[in-house]
């Protein structure tokens, strides 16, 4: 999670923090810091906790990422695990940050956090991908969809461990949101938003 300076928020290095007794803008949130165990979202306002994912979960983004990676185009980036600010709300109001397993962004939008110790911004993402754990079915495949299609984000792609391992794509299609496709399974391939060719299978040992 970025850290944004905020005195009155800022975690000390060997305490654990104190949940706010109020519900957080996305700079209170950014203030927060590192948690000292499992990790937070923030829904409107409210901060989510999510136990330290199982290591097949961990295997299957790192496999996901070493094929995603030589095909992508020079002005896009992957970023594991990082929080998104959704931006569906303005300013100092209770905000939404997720943090999704994977990310396809713009390159620029890289140097942009680093430059200005910022946060990746829901319009600089082109695609989403979410790891579905045992305990987050329902909120990658109904919630999160949502949350993502609300800000715009072009696609979002839903992978689920259960054999057989399968990949649900979804794309913005107008004011109806996402428009999914049937899941994959064995091979995922598309075209947009670059040529991309992902083998299911190989998530996973047999």
């Amino acid at each position: 999670m970025t850290a944004v300076p905020k005195p009155n928020l800022q975690a000390q290095t060997g305490r654990r923090w104190e949940i706010p007794d109020h519900l957080l803008s996305i700079d209170e949130y950014a203030a927060l810091g590192e948690t000292d165990s499992g990790f937070t979202e923030l829904v409107e306002g409210r901060l989510v906790m999510s136990p330290s994912p199982k290591p097949r979960h961990n295997i299957a983004i790192f496999r996901l990422a070493k094929q995603l990676e030589p095909q992508l185009p020079e002005h896009l980036s992957l970023v594991p695990d990082t929080d998104v600010d959704l931006c569906l709300v303005p300013a100092g109001e209770p905000g939404f940050s997720r943090r999704p397993d994977l990310l396809v962004v713009d390159r620029a939008a890289v140097a942009r956090v680093d430059k200005d110790d910022d946060m990746l911004r829901a319009d600089e993402v082109r695609i989403v991908v979410e790891v579905v754990s045992p305990g987050s079915k329902r909120t990658d495949y109904q919630t999160k969809h949502g949350e993502y299609a609300d800000a715009g984000i072009p696609r979002y792609w839903i992978v689920d461990l259960s054999k057989p391992i399968s990949l649900v794509a979804c794309h913005q299609a107008g004011e109806l949101g996402y428009q999914d496709a049937p899941a994959v399974t064995g091979a995922y391939t598309a075209n947009e938003p670059f040529p991309v060719k992902v083998d299911l299978d190989a998530l996973l040992d047999a």
